[in-house]
């Protein structure tokens, strides 16, 4: 069998012999051998190129002299000369420090007779002491006139109390919070005493503010946030109804009273 050459014109024309040349296939056989040899020709050139750059920028940049710097060892400078008198300088003398005098003073004793002597100089007995209304302490209490009268004893305590720390309000707890009356009393309140922000109703706006608020252990609204906003002005007549609620029926776990956090909507609606 003779040898086939597969890139060959007559191998191509004999495959689509009696056959749709005018199909793609066709011209892609027909042209595959251009095709190989200019890729190996741009193979060949790239790396022809890539081998011989480093070289081309080598001989393109010109060498640098290389600038030797001289270093001069500490052991060949010369010593400067030291004259005598600078190496032995005199020592001043330091004065004495000045003797300190003392500051406690000794008073003589002074001798009076007995009716010289005032009656609040005169030492007391024990008994006298105990039967006195006058209280000894040995607290260090920087005076204050705002105490009228209070008795010192009654001062420590007030010092020696620590501060109580206040409980991180709940979220659940056994029983919630209510208001006096319910629900019902709660919406009745808030719908007597809402007032409608003149621009909010100006500018026809609606909707609903969402508040929370925390019910103290005695029963207090306190910390109103608003979680979801509609308005300004809406908002602050929102926080203001909300915070002149009456006490509350304060929320208990354990069977103690608790604060807790409570969630409520007010809604604001145009008739």
């Amino acid at each position: 069998m003779a040898k086939i050459d597969l890139i060959s014109l007559e191998w191509c024309e004999l495959i689509f012999k009696d056959k749709n040349k005018a199909y793609g296939a066709y011209k892609m056989r027909r042209d595959f051998g251009r095709r190989q040899l200019a890729a190996i020709i741009i193979v060949i050139v790239v790396a022809a190129v890539g081998f011989s750059l480093p070289r081309l920028i080598k001989m393109a940049i010109p060498e640098k002299e290389e600038v030797m710097t001289e270093v001069t060892q500490l052991s060949q400078l010369e010593e400067p000369e030291v004259k005598q008198e600078e190496l032995v300088k005199p020592v001043e003398q330091i004065a004495p420090p000045p003797q300190l005098k003392s500051t406690i003073k000794f008073t003589a004793p002074v001798i009076k007779k007995d009716e010289e002597v005032a009656d609040e100089d005169e030492l007391k007995s024990q008994d006298e002491l105990t039967e006195s209304k006058v209280q000894i302490s040995i607290a260090d209490v920087k005076g204050n006139d705002e105490l009228n009268g209070k008795d010192i004893a009654d001062l420590q305590e007030v010092i020696t109390q620590a501060p109580e720390e206040k409980e991180e309000p709940y979220t659940m707890v056994e029983q919630m919070p209510q208001f006096p009356g319910g629900p019902a009393e709660l919406l009745k309140y808030i719908a007597k005493n809402l007032h409608y922000p003149a621009i909010a109703a100006e500018n026809g706006i609606q909707g609903r503010v969402i508040l929370r608020f925390v019910v103290s252990a005695e029963g207090n609204v306190e910390n109103v946030q608003v979680l979801r906003s509609l308005d300004p002005y809406c908002d602050k007549e929102a926080i203001r109804v909300v915070q002149s609620l009456p006490k509350w029926i304060p929320g208990k776990q354990n069977g103690r009273n608790v604060p807790v956090y409570y969630t409520c909507p007010i809604v604001f609606k145009l008739q």
